[in-house]
């Protein structure tokens, strides 16, 4: 042991000096990294002790020589799974399994499965097979408001582009399938063999085009390039070379196709082609035309506006140039027509102290008549064109004030005359109670004495159509003002009979009168007319008392009825009318072969605006009595009672003239309303019964009728009318009906009901003002039983009018009258109806319409006949609905011959 410890000693020394030196050349090696040293300066103290600063300690730490991997990913990623999350470290992967979502930023991506690969920063996604064999939870990829729902799908994050196979996006109305899609970024995306359509079936659509490259613009368009029409998966020779399908939600601009067809006197044309002008956001503009090849053309612009809670409305302006036959052929001939409508309405809210309206509906009688693109029946069986714009104003003073400026027309299309105010100038001062109390209600006759005045002033044209805004038209205006005053007053008398007298001042102002004499050469009247100012007054007294008559009949008894009450309210008026004669002159016809001389009295007034005063003094007793019969009626012992009317407004009135010579007692007028089914149908019923008797020549004479031989009353006309309608949801507790009382027709001067036919519109559909309600009615239906649709919608509407007159023993039947129109759903996508009547008069159908709808998912094909009459016609359409594709259609219109 001890002849070894000098060797063990030598080791140990050796070992230790080989530590040393590989300790050196490990720091001698770092220094190769210069890291500057820098003290910190540090201010001396000001102190009477002196301080000294610490000395600083630096130490040195060594720099890699390789750069760290700046940061990609500009958000967090999250991710979840439903079944498992399993890390890979070997390959830097992460599997998501069932239900798996990953969200990046705005992009979400949910799938069955997705697979995040940490090397390149892309995700995979894929669905998965279910133990039946369907490959379900496929990819969707969200991002802002666009969704793709591919078969799977690769994104990469560093660049934000991806690949999906198999997408399925909806942009705007159209369903886009592509086989590839490559992402470029959020607002491009290329595709590759590409159908796109507005079915609602995706899987399996009933048309769509078919594209073999394409770019998408998301919400903005779609431009491929050789593109063809497919139907029912069959290719069509409809095809385009390149295609461009705008999909903005915004409204714009653009070319609106035209139909093409034949007409049997003006030969081949194009009708509704034109341009749509996407004004503004508050504005719009259409521009259509027609052209025939024989030179017929047409042009219509109509153009909406609205601002939210100030006024909207809409102006149309049609104008045709129709041309017969061709030039040279006796049956030759050209007109020119045109129509004006404008309707504007004003916001409640907008002015509560003035407001402006317009309705106007002006232009040549015959234009409905005659237009060859007139697609509406109501408009073409109105025969009167009305139009007033108005503007009112009320001024909030103590009276107040109320002031109105209108001008009004007046247009019967049969007899071509026109009635036109232009102005109506109306103002109105507010009732004024100069006796009434500071504190407390007006009681007494002095309290309650009013008064208040009236103005009316019009410039009123009378013309026709053809001397339409002429300088003859205006040559003949009539113009004139009135000025009223009424002075009343009401109070109680004895508690129960209201009473109320009155009387009335007015001043009438004209600027033409006629000042007549007689030709004894020309032996006829000459009428000479005077222009200047003249005037006329003239007043009245009326009063009237009146009270209410309630009785009633209870039944103690346990029937349906429980009681049953009476209403009367009887009234009795008092009219004074003075004659002014001194309004009156006369010119004498002298003596002539076989005739007498005769007096005639005239007053320069005839044929002013408002006409002469009335020249014989009238005193008469006016005489009503109204009548409601209501019952209380109880369904069942627990049920509450209800009230049912009975009879309604039966009303008796008649007037009886002391003053008169003869025949003094006025016609007794009965009107009344008989409710048949409460709040739905109510029978109309008027008559005239007359007490005096008829002469040989079937005038009245001062003779009673039951004194002639006859009966008490006589029958001089009577009418009877009745309008119902009912439909399905009536038995089933749906909706009630109600009409849309703004359709083009009522606004025309037409019904507001379909009983004429339903119009058309240029996308082909029939206007059905349920059109909502049953799509409703229908989803639910299919909803349970997609097969069969036992609950078949249907409505019915029905019109009667009786009218009966026998004022000269005529003993006639004027009009007697039945129409009617319904509709029936057959099934879910088929609807047929009919609009029809008969005239028992002249024992005939009135006009009458067939027609059928068919709902093709994406198409809409509608057909309407109207088989017989003077607008015998009818029309063929097929398009799809979309409003995107509306000029992917086919018409076909076919007019009866208006030469036979």
């Amino acid at each position: 042991m001890r002849t070894k410890i000098l060797y063990i000693l030598s080791c140990c020394i050796f070992t230790l000096s080989l530590a040393t030196k590989s300790a050196a050349q490990e720091i001698k090696t770092n220094e190769g990294i210069r890291i500057p040293a820098e003290r910190e300066p540090v201010q001396p103290i000001m102190d009477s002790v002196r301080i000294e600063a610490p000395v600083p300690v630096i130490t040195l730490t060594p720099k890699d020589s390789i750069k760290p991997k700046k940061e990609i990913l500009a958000d967090r990623v999250t991710y979840t799974a439903e079944d498992y999350m399993r890390l890979s470290p070997r390959e830097n992967r992460i599997y998501l399994y069932n239900n798996a979502e990953i969200t990046y930023g705005d992009i979400n991506i949910t799938a069955g499965r997705i697979v995040l690969d940490n090397e390149t920063n892309e995700v995979y996604a894929y669905g998965i097979i279910d133990t039946a064999g369907v490959y379900t939870q496929k990819p969707v990829f969200t991002q802002a408001q666009s969704v793709v729902r591919p078969d799977s799908i690769r994104f990469n994050f560093d660049s934000e582009k991806a690949l999906v196979f198999n997408s399925r996006t909806e942009q705007g109305e159209f369903k886009v399938l592509g086989e590839i899609t490559k992402r470029e970024n959020d607002s491009v995306y290329y595709m590759k063999n590409v159908k796109f359509t507005t079915s609602p079936n995706e899987e399996n659509p009933d048309y769509y085009f078919y594209a073999r490259r394409i770019k998408l613009v998301p919400d903005k368009k779609i431009v491929s390039g050789l593109v063809n029409m497919y139907i029912a998966d069959v290719p069509t020779p409809l095809g385009l070379p390149f295609g461009y399908f705008p999909m903005t939600d915004e409204q714009t601009s653009g070319f609106i196709i035209p139909s093409f067809g034949d007409d049997n006197n003006r030969g081949f044309y194009l009708q509704n082609g034109g341009y749509y002008f996407a004004i503004s956001d508050y504005v719009d503009l259409t521009v259509l035309g027609d052209y025939y090849t024989n030179g017929s053309y047409g042009l219509r612009m109509e153009s909406s506006y609205a601002v939210r809670y100030r006024f909207r409305g809409n102006l149309s302006f049609r104008y045709e140039k129709l041309i017969n036959s061709e030039r040279g052929f006796p049956d030759f001939s050209e007109s020119t027509i045109y129509n004006l409508r404008w309707n504007h309405s004003q916001d409640s809210k907008a002015n509560p102290s003035s407001r402006f309206s317009a309705s106007v509906n002006l232009g040549s009688s015959d234009y409905y008549q005659a237009s060859t693109n007139q697609m509406n029946t109501g408009n073409r069986l109105t025969n009167t064109l009305s139009s007033s714009v108005s503007y009112s104003k009320t001024f909030n003073i103590q009276p107040q004030i109320n002031l109105s400026i209108a001008a009004t027309h007046s247009q019967n299309t049969n007899t071509e005359k026109i009635n036109m105010t232009l102005p109506t100038v109306q103002a109105s001062m507010a009732r004024v109670y100069p006796f009434e109390p500071k504190v407390g209600a007006k009681k007494g006759i002095i309290e309650n004495i009013n008064f208040q005045y009236n103005f009316r002033g019009e410039n009123r044209f009378q013309t026709t159509d053809s001397l339409f805004f002429k300088p003859e038209m205006f040559e003949d205006a009539i113009l004139g003002a009135q000025h009223s005053i009424p002075l009343t007053t009401n109070f109680k008398l004895f508690n129960y009979l209201s009473v109320s007298a009155g009387t009335n001042y007015t001043e009438s102002w004209v600027f033409r009168t006629y000042d007549r004499s007689y030709d004894e050469e020309a032996r006829r009247e000459i009428v000479d007319t005077v222009r200047g100012f003249d005037s006329f007054r003239t007043y009245n007294f009326n009063t009237s008392i009146g009270t209410t008559i309630y009785g009633t009949k209870n039944f103690s008894g346990k029937g349906k009825y429980q009681a049953i009450r009476h209403v009367m309210r009887p009234s009795i008026s008092y009219n004074i009318n003075p004659g002014f004669e001194h309004y009156y002159d006369e010119y004498i016809i002298p003596e002539s072969e076989g005739r007498e001389e005769r007096v005639v009295e005239y007053s320069r007034f005839q044929g002013s605006l408002y006409g002469p005063p009335g020249k014989l003094f009238s005193s008469s007793i006016g005489f009503s009595l109204s009548n409601t019969f209501e019952a209380k009626v109880k369904d069942s012992a627990d049920a509450e009672p209800r009230k049912v009317k009975l009879l309604n407004n039966l009303n008796i009135s008649t007037s009886y003239n002391l003053a008169g010579d003869s025949l003094k007692l006025s016609p007794i007028s009965v009107r009344g309303s008989l409710p048949v089914i409460q709040n739905k149908l109510d029978i109309n019923f008027g008559a005239n019964l007359d007490v005096y008797a008829l002469n040989n020549e079937n005038r009245r004479i001062d003779k009673l009728n039951i004194q002639n031989g006859g009966s008490l009353f006589r029958l001089t006309n009577a009418n009877m009318s009745f309008g119902y309608s009912f439909s399905s949801r009536d038995f089933s507790g749906g909706k009630e009906n109600v009409n849309r009382l703004e359709n083009q027709t009522f606004r025309n001067g037409g019904r507001p009901d379909d009983l004429f036919g339903k119009d058309m519109d240029i996308d082909g559909s029939f206007y059905d003002e349920h059109e909502a309600d049953m799509a409703e009615e229908e989803e639910e239906v299919e909803s349970e039983n997609s097969w069969y649709n036992f609950n078949i919608p249907w409505d019915l509407r029905l019109a009667y009018t009786l009218n009966y007159s026998n004022s000269a023993r005529q003993n006639d039947i004027s009009s007697h009258s039945l129409m009617f129109s319904g509709d029936v759903e057959l099934s879910p996508k088929w609807t047929v109806g009919a609009s029809s009547g008969y005239d028992f008069v002249n024992t005939g159908f009135t006009h009458t319409q067939l027609r059928f709808a068919r709902d093709l998912e994406s198409w809409r094909m509608t057909f309407s006949w109207t088989p017989f009459g003077v607008y015998k016609q009818w029309n063929f359409f097929i398009g799809i609905k979309s409003s995107l594709l509306r000029d992917i259609k086919y018409e076909k219109r076919r007019e009866r011959d208006r030469r036979l």
